[in-house]
C-alpha cells in the first residue's frame, strides 16, 4: 500500500497556501490570491487537495470499488445557450442575463449552510472504521471549508459575491441591493441579508415531508441529503460555467475586456476540490455498514443508492424545469416592453439546442 497521509486536523483543511498578491476586483476583496508568477490560487486547498487525492487513492487500494461520478453529459447545456444569450444582448436584452448571474451569484451564497451541518461524532452511525477517510473528516474541516468558499469567510468574498463582481464588471453595475432582492422575489429566492434563512427553513420543512430513512439519525440524514444535491449542482454547474466564461469574454457584447471571464474561470478551479470530497467521502458511505437509531444495520449502497436516485430525478426533472421556467419568464419580462419583443422571442426560441 503506498504510504499516504490520510489523517488532518481542522487547521489543515482550512489552511491555505501563501500568496503574493491578495485578488481584489471592482473594490472587493475575494478569496484566493495569485503568486508572482500570475497563477491563481484557490483558497483552503494547501492541504485539502492533497487530501482528496490521498482519501481517493486509499478507497481505490483498500476496497477497489468505482468512485461515485455525476458525469457531466447527464445533464442538459445551460439555459438559456450562448447563442440565444449572445442573441439577446445583441439586440439590447440585457435583463434576463443579468438576472441569471444574480440568481447564480444568490444560490451560491446558501452553500454558506453547509458548514452548519457538519454532524460531531459520525463514527457512531458506521459499523467499520471511518478513520483515515473523508467522512472522518467532514466534521473537521472540509464541510466548513466549502461553506467558506460559497458564502464568504472574514473580510474576504466567496463565490456568492464574486459572481456579482463578475455580473458588475460585465454590465458596469447594473443593479442595486434593492433592485437585487425584487429580482430574487421574483424567483421566490431571497438572499435575506445574505444568510439563506429563509430557503434554509424552506429546504428543511420540504426536507422533513419526504425523508427516506426514519431510522437515520435526521441530522445525519440531512447531511447525506444535501451532499447527494450538492454534488450534482457542483457537477452541473460545469455547464454554466463554460457558458458564462464563453459569452463574458465577447468583448463585442459585454464590458470588462475579458475580466468577468477570467474570474468564472477562477471560481470554476475552487469547484474541483468540492466535487472531489463529497464524490468520495459518499462512495465511502456507500461501501460500509450505517447503523441507525435503533441499532438496526444498514447497507450503505441502499442509503446512497436510494438518495442518489431520488436527487437525480429531482435535478433533472423539477430543478431542470424550475429553471427554464424562470429564464424563460425573464426573457418574456423583458421583450414584453418591446414592439419588436414578438418577433424577437420567436427568433430566441429557433435557436435553442
Amino acid at each position: 500500500m503506498s504510504n499516504l497521509q490520510l489523517e488532518y486536523t481542522t487547521e489543515e483543511i482550512l489552511s491555505t497556501d501563501s500568496v503574493d498578491e491578495p485578488m481584489i476586483l471592482e473594490g472587493v476583496r475575494c478569496h484566493g490570491g495569485f503568486l508572482s508568477s500570475g497563477a491563481y490560487v484557490t483558497p483552503r486547498t494547501r492541504f485539502r487537495n492533497p487530501a482528496i487525492a490521498s482519501w481517493r487513492l486509499n478507497h481505490e487500494e483498500t476496497i477497489g470499488t468505482p468512485i461515485l461520478h455525476a458525469p457531466l453529459e447527464t445533464w442538459p447545456g445551460n439555459y438559456p445557450n450562448v447563442s440565444q444569450a449572445k442573441f439577446l444582448l445583441a439586440n439590447g436584452v440585457r435583463e434576463p442575463i443579468i438576472a441569471n448571474l444574480t440568481r447564480i451569484g444568490t444560490v451560491e451564497g446558501f452553500g454558506a449552510m453547509l458548514g452548519m451541518l457538519a454532524v460531531p461524532d459520525m463514527q457512531r452511525f458506521f459499523v467499520e472504521d471511518i478513520r483515515d477517510t473523508a467522512i472522518g473528516h467532514l466534521s473537521k474541516g472540509l464541510l466548513e471549508a466549502h461553506g467558506r468558499d460559497e458564502g464568504g469567510w472574514a473580510e474576504e468574498a466567496g463565490h456568492r459575491h464574486m459572481w456579482f463582481v463578475a455580473r458588475d464588471i460585465a454590465f458596469e453595475h447594473p443593479l442595486t441591493e434593492d433592485q437585487t432582492e425584487l429580482m430574487m422575489e421574483r424567483l421566490g429566492v431571497t438572499s435575506s441579508g445574505g444568510n439563506g434563512g429563509g430557503y434554509a427553513q424552506d429546504r428543511r420543512s420540504r426536507f422533513m415531508a419526504q425523508r427516506s430513512f426514519e431510522d437515520l439519525d435526521i441530522g445525519l440524514e440531512m447531511l447525506l441529503s444535501m451532499m447527494v444535491r450538492v454534488l450534482f449542482v457542483e457537477c452541473k454547474a460545469f455547464h454554466v460555467f463554460h457558458w458564462a466564461q464563453e459569452l463574458l469574454g465577447d468583448s463585442d457584447l459585454v464590458a470588462g475586456d475579458g475580466a468577468a471571464a477570467d474570474l468564472v474561470g477562477r471560481i470554476l478551479e475552487d469547484e474541483f476540490p468540492h466535487v472531489g470530497y463529497t464524490e468520495i467521502a459518499l462512495t465511502e458511505m456507500r461501501d460500509r455498514t450505517f447503523v441507525g437509531l435503533s441499532g438496526r444495520k444498514y447497507p450503505g449502497a441502499e442509503i446512497i443508492g436510494q438518495m442518489w436516485d431520488r436527487a437525480l430525478e429531482d435535478s433533472l426533472g423539477m430543478l431542470e424545469e424550475q429553471n427554464r421556467a424562470f429564464v424563460l419568464s425573464e426573457v418574456e419580462r423583458s421583450l414584453g416592453e418591446r414592439r419588436d419583443g414578438a418577433n424577437l422571442l420567436e427568433e430566441f426560441h429557433s435557436l435553442a439546442s
